[in-house]
């Protein structure tokens, strides 16, 4: 299938996510090259020459879009070292597995997490790469993700202050600040694209307060702005980061972020689990987007976000795996509806709704990546990003509501994906790569991080 003329035909219910959150029953899309020209009813007539895709019993929603990940991470999942430890003690006991990984692995790494992605719905991902030893370079990640098909936004992180100058990483994991800034611009003017329909898009990302110095934080906010990317990192993930932040800077993460123009439009963060009601102010004023990271929360001990208080005060909010090392797993259903379930334990039953988490899967995670304007929900001139649900096996068995059940059923496989009109899974199966032999891969280079 190429990215021609596609009528998707007899959806049981099309999830548009319009500003009217309009849901279309026994409804459809047409597509011609990339672009979504039609939604609703059935053509007044269909050439012969259109490609067709049945969606009967099915559910289709714009592709989901994952905000935080470090795909890096997927060679290291469940590593007996760290299970049970927070995350200060958890990357410590990581940070040495890591220091070994080659080129090669890092592209392994991304193929594999960003092949999970696809088969789960997501048709575009963010990613934080933060270390750079053994020639490890942004675009081993970017090719990675040209082999699957989806669309990507990775982000160049780094880490600068090791453990000699009062950082978490050992020091033979950071690098010069000056080599920083020069490889940021490097794979800004080499591979973002500030094009509408945008296969890749690069940010800035130093890696947390604890990895980098203030002197970086505020160069990298100055160069992104004069680039014209978007800006990411860690803020106020658990206790520790907090407890960190008021002993070396004698503030707050937000009040940190402020101070170093680190809020803004063009700005996310990711966790963002220990802010209290005046830090969610200065994000909801400024337009700084949030990546919710429930799994990953909940893995390392950090607490629940204040979700429910973010999204009333208007903070855009997408969802995020995290590495699959604090995740251990890459479906961004799963990660709505974990979401969901972790307001409801906080504030009750009725404190996030099914629609609201499948929200920030989509049209949320859009905003947060600054592609709102041509991702996030299925309208007449959008990207068509589309993923259509088989809601007719025994995940769903039952269900009465079939929106509501992509959230609260399942899990779920996605049955098509389209990015940019282009197939990436076709019945649940990947197009442009064998997940056998892909998985097979990801094995071997683990045995060799483990020997």
């Amino acid at each position: 299938m190429t990215a021609g003329r596609i009528w998707i035909r007899n959806a049981a219910v099309v999830v548009t996510m319009d500003d009217e959150r309009r849901e279309l029953a026994d409804a459809g899309l047409l597509i011609e090259d990339g672009r979504i020209v039609a939604v609703g009813a059935d053509p007044p007539s269909v050439r012969a020459d259109w490609q067709v895709i049945n969606a009967t019993g099915c559910v289709v929603t714009p592709g989901l879009v994952n905000t935080h990940h470090h795909l890096a991470q997927t060679l290291t999942r469940a590593v007996p070292a760290g299970q049970d430890a927070p995350l200060f003690g958890w990357l410590g006991s990581l940070y040495p597995v890591w220091e070994r990984m080659r080129p090669e692995d890092i592209f392994v790494a991304a193929q594999v997490g960003l092949a999970e992605l696809a088969l789960s719905g997501c048709s575009m991902s963010s990613d934080h790469l933060y270390f750079f030893a053994n020639g490890i370079r942004l675009e081993d990640t970017i090719e990675a993700a040209a082999t699957v098909g989806m669309r990507f936004h990775p982000t160049r992180g780094a880490m600068s202050m090791g453990q000699s100058s009062g950082g978490l990483p050992p020091d033979s994991m950071v690098e010069p600040e000056a080599g920083i800034l020069k490889d940021c611009e490097r794979v800004i003017d080499a591979f973002h694209d500030p094009a509408e329909g945008a296969m890749v898009q690069v940010g800035l990302a130093p890696c947390s307060p604890f990895t980098v110095s203030e002197g970086l934080m505020r160069d990298v906010a100055e160069l992104a702005r004069d680039k014209g990317v978007r800006l990411h990192t860690h803020l106020a993930e658990n206790a520790e980061d907090v407890a960190f932040s008021l002993e070396r800077f004698g503030c707050l993460p937000g009040d940190y972020a402020a101070d170093l123009g680190w809020l803004g439009d063009h700005v996310w963060h990711a966790h963002c689990v220990t802010l209290d009601e005046r830090e969610i102010g200065l994000l909801a004023g400024t337009g700084t987007g949030v990546a919710h990271c429930p799994s990953s929360n909940c893995r390392l001990g950090s607490g629940i976000a204040p979700v429910r208080l973010l999204r009333d005060a208007g903070v855009p909010i997408g969802l995020g795996v995290d590495g699959s090392a604090s995740s251990d797993q890459g479906h961004l259903l799963n990660e709505a509806r974990l979401a969901m379930l972790l307001q409801r334990v906080n504030g009750g039953a009725g404190a996030l709704s099914a629609r609201e988490a499948l929200e920030f899967a989509t049209r949320g995670g859009a905003r947060v990546l600054g592609r709102s304007g041509e991702l996030g929900s299925l309208e007449s001139g959008k990207r068509a990003d589309i993923a259509i649900w088989d809601l007719s096996g025994l995940e769903a068995a039952g269900a009465w509501d079939p929106v509501a059940a992509l959230v609260l059923c399942g899990p779920f496989r996605v049955r098509h994906l389209l990015v940019e009109g282009r197939p990436v899974v076709t019945d649940g199966l990947l197009v442009s790569l064998e997940a056998g032999a892909l998985a097979e891969t990801g094995r071997t280079a683990v045995a060799r991080l483990a020997g």
